[in-house]
This record gives C-alpha cells, structure tokens and sequence, in this order.
C-alpha cells in the first residue's frame, strides 16, 4: 500500500524526523491560506500516486501571492500519467547545500533489511543502482538485533565529511529504521535528503509503502489508503481476497498461485501473445470465488480471450470448473475459454465442464499458444 508524501511526512514526523513546515490543501482558496502560513516563498506539490511529478508540472515554487494563486489554479485538476490531482502539499521553501538520497527496503537475495545511501539526491535510484551501482552505498541490518548505532554512523559519514552532519544522518537512519520495522513497512525513502543552508538536515522528500499483508496490525495506516487513486478492480479483488493487476494485454489470465500466475504471463509473453492481467484466485478456492475473479477480469474490455491455468492441489479442479460453470450462466461470458486444469479431482472436473464449450489443454505450452492462436 502507498500513503501519499504529505501522509508520509506525517509518519517522519512522528518518528522524529525533520522535514518542512508543511500542510494539505484540496483547492485553490486552502492553498493560498496555507501558504501564509508555512510563509512565501512556499512550494506547492502535487500529491498523486506516480513519480515523475516535476517534469510533470505538478511541482512549483512560488515567490509571491500572484504565483501561489496561479500555479494551484494549473496543479489542481491536472492530469499526471492518468491521474488527477486533488490535492496538493504546500510546504515552505528550503535553500539547500547538497542533497543525498536515504531508503531502506528488504532485500530478499540477503534476506535481510538494507539501508541504502547515495551522495546523489533527487535522482532516481532504479537508474544509480543499474548505470553506477558502485555509487550506492548498502549497510544491512542483523535479523534478530536490527540496525546497530556504528552501521547508522557508516551510513553518515559515507554520505557527509563534516561530524555534525554524519551524527544528524545517522540519528535520522536509526528512526527510519525504526519506523520501517514497526510499521511493516516494504519502503521506507527520503530523496532528497538535504542539508539547509543554515547547517540542518531535513528530509525534503518522503516516500513510504507499506505491506499489505501486515496492515491488520496497523489500522491506523489502513485509514491513509487513498482508494481514488488506486484501481477500482485491483480493490475490489483485494476485497474478495483475491490478487489482481490489470495490464495493458488482451488474454486475460486466471491462475492459482503467485508462481504460477508469472509463469503464465512469461509464457503468453514468449509465444507472441499480451497478457491482460495477473489475476492469483489462491490456494483454495470455492466456485463464488472463481466467478468473483471472472466478473472483475470481464471488466477489461481489452480482454479477448481467458485462460485458466490451475495447478489443483489444495485448490481442487472440480471447485474452479464449478465455478466457471456458474460463471458461464450468469456473466454472459462471450470470449472463448482456453482451460488447462491438472491435479486434484481433474477428471471430475473435466467431466462437469464437458458441455460448457471451453477449449481443453494438457500443457501450459499448449494452453498458451491456443489462447493466442484464437485471437487470430
């Protein structure tokens, strides 16, 4: 789950980290009240889902009343990669001295948390780590002891020469470390983060996702999701406990398992063909739960053709063909179904779909390749 920065720097402040005086606004007349009192100049940010805000134009810095006025009057309601913006943060202006680049996220290959340092800030880091990985500096925190203080001081004096710097870095790593751990969180950034022209630290920038398989604990951050900006289909499927991204292909995937689901869309990928979703019904699903993952793929209109991959262990192939019979009544599916469905209770589950006028596969070779051969 994404928060947005300004609810991302409410989470910093919390944890004691420093960052700009700053407030949400939804309108024109909130932004110019705001910015008398974080102070003009004031930066006015767009606050959406998606990176590339500046080059955008939904990131401004105003200089006086005019401006203020002007630049909320372009920012609010703007378009930015498919989303509208319907708020933004307006936070005083900061000189700054340097910039550096501060995250923390899990890394599965060390099974361990790591802290990332780059002397470069504002970058994106995707782009460092590929081009010149040798300019991320990674410090790992012990699994059962976390970030000790001497690896939150590598971090500092990696990023500063001046000791007041490094001691205010390490001391702002240490409670970002803290709040990723306490509140499972997968992403925990501050790019940039900078050093003032009066000698300060402060985190200008704040990025913070959080696993949705832990947000039970954490109800308080549940409240921070911001549902209009996410698909429809993908909370709807969460809702019905399903997994589900909608992408830009025209065979819609139904598949059980993580594993499994990727697998599929590769092979569709390798045999010429768009994959329309990944779409995980989970390890045991009931006929309503298959229809339910039917109804939501049916809502992409791109979708042309549906492919079932079911690997039947603990999900059992008599349940999912139960459940595209259902489906097959009462969704008035017109695209062709392409079903490879292997493992327990097969047979019965051929046996119930034998008039249902689904095209049959024994492979996943074979099911990919007829579901890209009837979009011809």
């Amino acid at each position: 789950m994404k928060v947005h920065e300004y609810q991302a720097k409410e989470i910093f402040g919390k944890y004691g980290i420093p960052i700009p005086k700053g407030k949400v606004a939804k309108s024109v007349d909130e932004v110019i009240t705001v910015s008398k009192e974080v102070g003009i100049p004031c930066v006015i940010k767009s606050q959406v889902h998606v990176g590339g805000r500046g080059k955008a134009g939904g990131i401004k810095i105003a200089k006086n009343d005019q401006e203020v006025k002007e630049y909320a009057q372009k920012i609010i309601g703007m378009d930015i990669k498919g989303l509208t913006v319907k708020k933004v943060l307006v936070a005083n202006a900061i000189d700054i001295a340097s910039e550096a680049y501060l995250g923390i996220i899990n890394d599965r290959t060390a099974q361990k948390t790591v802290v990332m340092a780059c002397k470069e800030g504002g970058v994106e880091i995707e782009v460092v780590a590929k081009q010149n990985p040798d300019a991320i500096y990674k410090v790992y925190a012990d699994p059962l002891v976390g970030l000790l203080p001497h690896k939150a001081r590598e971090v500092g004096f990696f990023l500063y020469d001046d000791p007041k710097h490094a001691f205010a870095c390490a001391s702002i790593t240490e409670k970002l470390y803290k709040l990723f751990i306490e509140l499972d969180s997968s992403l925990a950034e501050i790019n940039p983060l900078v050093v003032t022209m009066d000698g300060d630290l402060i985190a200008l920038d704040a990025k913070l996702n959080f696993d949705d398989n832990g947000l039970y604990r954490h109800p308080e951050v549940e409240t921070l999701r911001d549902r209009e900006s996410e698909d429809v289909n993908e909370l709807l499927a969460r809702e019905q406990d399903l997994s589900y991204v909608s992408l830009s292909g025209n065979i819609g995937c139904v598949v059980n398992g993580a594993g499994l689901a990727m697998a599929t869309m590769d092979l569709v990928k390798h045999f010429g063909g768009e994959p329309a979703n990944f779409l995980d019904i989970g390890g045991s699903s009931s006929p309503e739960k298959v229809k339910n993952a039917l109804s939501i793929l049916l809502k992409d209109q791109n979708v042309k053709v549906i492919l079932f991959n079911i690997f039947g262990g603990i999900t059992r192939c008599d349940d999912v063909a139960n459940g595209v019979l259902q489906a097959k009544k009462e969704l008035n599916i017109k695209q062709p179904i392409v079903a490879r469905l292997t493992g327990t209770n097969e047979e019965k589950a051929m046996e119930i779909l034998k008039e249902a006028g689904l095209i049959f596969a024994q492979t996943m070779d074979e099911g990919a390749k007829k579901a890209i051969e009837l979009l011809k």
